[in-house]
């Protein structure tokens, strides 16, 4: 390997990888599924084009402001946005981002240095990292059409910035990765994370309450982080601008010292893995024990009134789930979102409009909310499959079987979550009126099993291995992302209209009766499509083992 590596340069090995990995992508979307996920992406990188370019015109404005009016020391602001941005979202897109497989690259006969650059360039596929670069180019644009002079210093800074953020952006996620190798390790990091981003809505309240008394003690914390690189890039952008090119040579030498510091730290997490290092959940040998099983009644769990195969699922299922320790914490979101959310924008004293939102607008907008959070699993209810998909194809079962036990354990989880959030919202909101509560609950019956049906196609045509805990690299399927979307848009489309035709005409139990008519619809049609998907599964059987078994 050694002589093969020395014979060719990196330039060489980089262009030769990554010819191999268009040929990859090219030969991939010959699949229909690969084409449609590819589809799928696009949609949904319109829709994030949108947000940057939108963001594009912000960063142009606010460097033209700053120089224009002299105020450069205020550049530190848009330094400090970008990199928060580029540091904080990868963390929330992390699945959206591009995988970057250390094992697949060692099968090649790269040098360290290749390895190192082919590892750092996949930081600037994420979604953050190219919406900050098109940002940090409308910066130095808009400084330039402020002051034309500032062109090469401003070149000079975003190249260093550009460059420190990838850096340390794949340097935390090595360190991650190598923290998370364990699931429970993952799954307590992930609760710690998403109690973390429900916490968020808790700050506007305390900055209402407290702002004023914590405001002398941020204001006496700002000095000290004149000594972080984006108070650097922005302080070297204002020495120059003010003709202090002492500053502007400290401002940016102590950058370019960041930069080399972060870059070392990177290069030995990449050397230890280009020398191998595993990252393993696999337990350590040990002598095997003889433990007796205890048998249990299968009627003792309370599913006897289900066939041997609807409730083989049904407890398949709720072991995946009991033994999943991040799902028990999700459980909790709902009624942590209801309260959040009573309390600013209902209740007696709401923190973010003076006025309270009646319980007639609130109920039902709460409950559309939570079903869409919580039905979004479904469209991928295979994910976490893996090899034993191919269980269900040699088990004595039909997959109408399988859809039935999915749905039955995912149904009575939504029941329960409803439940727990109808009850939170009657202490904080009240109730509403009887025919808005009937009409709520018919909505709520009309939008889960509508959605069941089209879930479970998506979840046949489109499927996609998940891991339990793990982060990046978990990605949906774009297609199935898609029909998500659109069978969401349509349902609580049709469920708005039906609300406020009953508003419009002065009867208040017409959208109750509407929605029991269209919850029936939904049931028969639910009933009646399970035999046609027991013969879709049988014609994707390769495309679903395919998919969750590599």
């Amino acid at each position: 390997m050694a002589d093969v590596t020395r014979s060719t340069g990196i330039a060489e090995q980089i262009r030769l990888v990554a010819g191999l990995r268009w040929q990859i992508l090219r030969n991939g979307l010959r699949k229909r599924n690969n084409r449609l996920d590819l589809v799928g992406l696009i949609f949904a990188g319109v829709f994030g084009g949108i947000f940057v370019l939108g963001l594009c015109f912000a960063f142009y404005g606010g460097a033209h402001f700053f120089l224009s009016k002299g105020r450069p020391g205020w550049m530190v602001l848009l330094f400090w946005g970008i990199f928060l941005f580029w540091q904080v979202v990868p963390v929330f897109v992390a699945g959206f981002g591009a995988n970057f497989e250390f094992r697949t690259l060692l099968r090649f006969p790269l040098s360290l240095s290749a390895f190192y650059v082919i590892g750092l360039a996949y930081g600037l596929a994420d979604f953050s990292a190219i919406a900050s670069v098109c940002w940090l180019l409308s910066m130095t644009l808009g400084a330039t059409a402020a002051r034309p002079g500032i062109l090469p210093a401003m070149l000079l800074i975003v190249t260093l910035f550009v460059l420190f953020n990838v850096t340390l952006e794949r340097l935390i996620g090595s360190w991650l990765a190598k923290l998370l190798s364990r699931r429970r390790t993952r799954e307590i990091f992930l609760g710690l994370f998403v109690l973390s981003m429900i916490s968020l809505n808790f700050i506007n309240p305390l900055l209402q309450r407290y702002g004023a008394e914590a405001r002398p003690f941020v204001m006496r914390l700002l000095p000290y982080f004149v000594v972080f690189p984006p108070s650097l890039a922005g302080r070297s952008i204002a020495a120059i601008s003010q003709l202090h090119p002492a500053g502007f040579l400290l401002a940016s030498g102590g950058l370019l010292l960041y930069l080399l510091f972060f870059s070392a730290l990177l290069w030995r997490r990449f050397a230890a893995q280009y020398r191998g290092e595993e990252l393993s959940e696999t337990a350590a040998p040990a002598r095997a024990l003889v433990r007796t099983i205890a048998k249990t009644e299968q009627d003792a769990d309370g599913l006897g009134l289900l066939s041997p195969q609807v409730a083989a699922v049904v407890r398949k299922e709720f072991r995946y789930l009991t033994r999943n320790g991040f799902a028990y914490l999700t459980l909790l979101m709902p009624p942590l979102l209801v309260l959040v959310f009573s309390s600013q924008f209902a209740g007696r004293h709401p923190t973010v409009s003076g006025k309270a939102v009646s319980a007639e607008m609130f109920f039902p907008g709460m409950m559309a909310y939570l079903i869409l959070i919580l039905m979004a699993p479904a469209y991928n209810s295979f994910a976490y499959e893996g090899r034993g998909i191919q269980t269900y194809f040699a088990a004595p079962l039909r997959f109408r079987d399988v859809f039935l036990g999915k749905n039955l354990v995912l149904v009575s989880i939504l029941t329960l979550e409803i439940a727990l959030s109808m009850a939170m919202l009657t202490w904080r909101v009240g109730w509403p009126s009887v025919p808005r509560l009937v009409a709520t609950i018919a909505a709520i019956v009309f939008t889960i099993v509508g959605q069941l049906t089209v879930a479970n196609w998506s979840s046949l045509s489109f499927p996609r291995k998940l891991e339990f805990g793990q982060m990046r690299g978990q990605r949906q399927s774009g297609m199935a992302v898609l029909v998500a979307f659109g069978s969401q848009i349509l349902t609580g489309a049709i469920s708005a209209v039906i609300l406020f035709t009953g508003r419009w005409v002065g009867n208040p139990w017409l959208p109750a009766e509407a929605f029991a008519f269209l919850a029936a619809a939904a049931v028969c049609g639910y009933v009646a499509s399970l035999d046609a998907l027991t013969k879709l599964a049988e014609k994707k059987k390769e495309t679903l083992i395919e998919a969750l078994c590599r």
